[in-house]
């Protein structure tokens, strides 16, 4: 009998978020947009922070508007399930209370936090525990920051495990998103007792760690009356977003992923940790993925760049469609300079085209104020540094790699897809722009049993789904750029 369960996944990225309706009966790809909303971060309290309020507030609209959506068709919503970016949490009291909104991963509190722990705690042993790259945000960094809220809690609680907590009343946290802490022992997938004696912090604030898949139970009885919502459940899925993404992939033997967004992450699924000298020295990280799956890649600063770039155009009065910018830019034949995309002054600077300049003028470059200009040098340096990890990954993995997957919302620039292709030499796949979302459904539907397990949730997916190709092109023109974005490159990584 085919499952005609539908799913609804929550996806929340760093500013705006989605409610999807998901449909994976037989023959059936349904991922259907119900709501979408943002919630930038704003300056409250002396942080940068999250309006958490807002956030679950329009994650239940969301729920709502999912539910009369079945309702029309005629179909039953089996769970629902919530994923986001790492590392950023929220504080819990005694009363079961929010003790402040969650601080932003941008916040500058956690500027000098890295050296001071490295007082504490050794990088090397931190690594060696971990297996997680160092990031001057993760939520080690953070929590070593903090400035007193932490007194006030009885529970430490990423993002997802936050927003499950007010919709079921238990606190969990899953172990995708918990690897991205810093916190968690690579070997023994929980947390890392010896790390938190030595750093002082109380390890009684963290909840027990689940799996992916988990079953929650059902939302909390007044939430699920309030949404007409009674009999949903609560599953958590690979709650990172980029574990959801991944998971989400029909990735095939040899093939490397890139979950394009605001972040890029480069890298490859293994079936375990990869913890080494070579490894550490590298800076690559070992997240964990579903079905026992480690995601071994490195963050690239990612379409934040050109993100930041549109928005100061905008405030100028300048004309910054998305397509439009896309067709001049691929209209622009010659190279027009490059820069290292990974530049920490390009975390959150007042002026992003300004940090641009100011780095390519170091380089000796001329920097154009001229969007499409602009717009290319970003793209062109995304793709060689996606090229530069590539083959760095070739390198520490001994595994020879023979295609991309570009997964995410950024797989709809084609441009940038092609370049891919271009600065690595390999065979470029791209269009499952709704990846997390994706990933997210098949987790819920694996535990509804609607699949046995995620290679044949995975498979469906390559079944009932079709992807673009973009076959590298090779020149003397793109051989002597990859020679000038490597000089430019090894100013900074050595």
């Amino acid at each position: 009998m085919v499952n005609e369960n539908l799913y609804i996944a929550v996806d929340l990225g760093a500013g705006s978020g989605r409610v999807f309706l998901c449909g994976l009966a037989e023959n059936e790809f349904l991922l259907e947009e119900i709501h979408r909303f943002g919630y930038p971060p704003r300056e409250e309290e002396n942080h940068l922070r999250w309006d958490f309020a807002t956030i679950f507030s329009e994650i239940k609209t969301g729920l709502k508007k999912a539910g009369e959506r079945a309702k029309e068709l005629d179909r039953k919503i089996y769970s629902l399930g919530v994923d986001s970016w790492g590392v950023d949490y929220g504080l819990i009291d005694e009363r079961g209370e929010l003790v402040s909104n969650p601080i932003c991963y941008r916040d500058a509190r956690t500027v000098g936090a890295m050296e001071k722990v490295f007082e504490k705690v050794s990088r090397a042993a931190i690594f060696e525990r971990t297996g997680i790259q160092f990031l001057n945000f993760n939520t080690l960094f953070q929590v070593f920051a903090d400035h007193g809220e932490l007194k006030k809690a009885a529970k430490l609680l990423l993002l997802p495990d936050l927003i499950n907590y007010f919709l079921t009343g238990k606190a969990f946290a899953e172990y995708t998103n918990a690897t991205t802490t810093q916190f968690l022992n690579a070997e023994s997938k929980n947390w890392d007792v010896e790390i938190f004696e030595k750093l002082k912090f109380p390890a009684k604030l963290l909840p027990e760690i689940i799996s992916p898949g988990t079953d929650l139970g059902f939302l909390k009885t007044e939430i699920a009356a309030a949404l007409n919502l009674e009999n949903v459940r609560v599953v958590a899925p690979a709650t990172h977003d980029t574990g959801s993404a991944v998971a989400g992939a029909p990735l095939a033997e040899n093939q490397a992923f890139i979950s394009s967004g605001t972040w890029s992450l480069v890298g490859v699924e293994l079936t375990e940790v990869l913890i080494n000298k070579e490894v550490a020295c590298e800076n690559f990280t070992n997240e964990g993925g579903a079905a026992g799956t480690i995601r071994f890649l490195k963050n690239v600063m990612g379409l934040w760049l050109f993100e930041s770039c549109r928005k100061e155009w905008k405030a100028l009065g300048k004309a910054v469609e998305y397509a439009d910018l896309l067709r001049e830019t691929s209209s622009i034949k010659e190279f027009q300079g490059f820069i290292f995309p990974d530049d920490e002054r390009f975390l959150n600077p007042p002026e992003m085209l300004k940090a641009i300049a100011g780095q390519m003028r170091e380089s000796g470059q001329t920097f154009i104020e001229n969007p499409p200009v602009i717009c290319k040098i970003i793209f062109d340096s995304l793709a060689f540094r996606y090229a530069s990890i590539l083959r760095t990954i070739e390198k520490l993995t001994a595994q020879k790699l023979e295609s991309i997957q570009i997964i995410g919302g950024g797989g709809r620039n084609e441009y940038l897809n092609q370049m891919t292709a271009n600065a690595s030499g390999l065979k470029v796949q791209a269009g499952l722009t709704e990846a997390t979302v994706t990933g997210n459904a098949l987790v819920q539907a694996i535990s509804a049993g609607r699949f046995a397990d995620l290679s044949k949730a995975r498979r469906h997916v390559k079944e009932n789904f079709s992807f673009s190709e973009f076959a590298p092109q090779k020149s003397s023109e793109i051989a002597a750029a990859a020679k000038l974005y490597a000089e430019i490159e090894a100013r900074f990584v050595g």
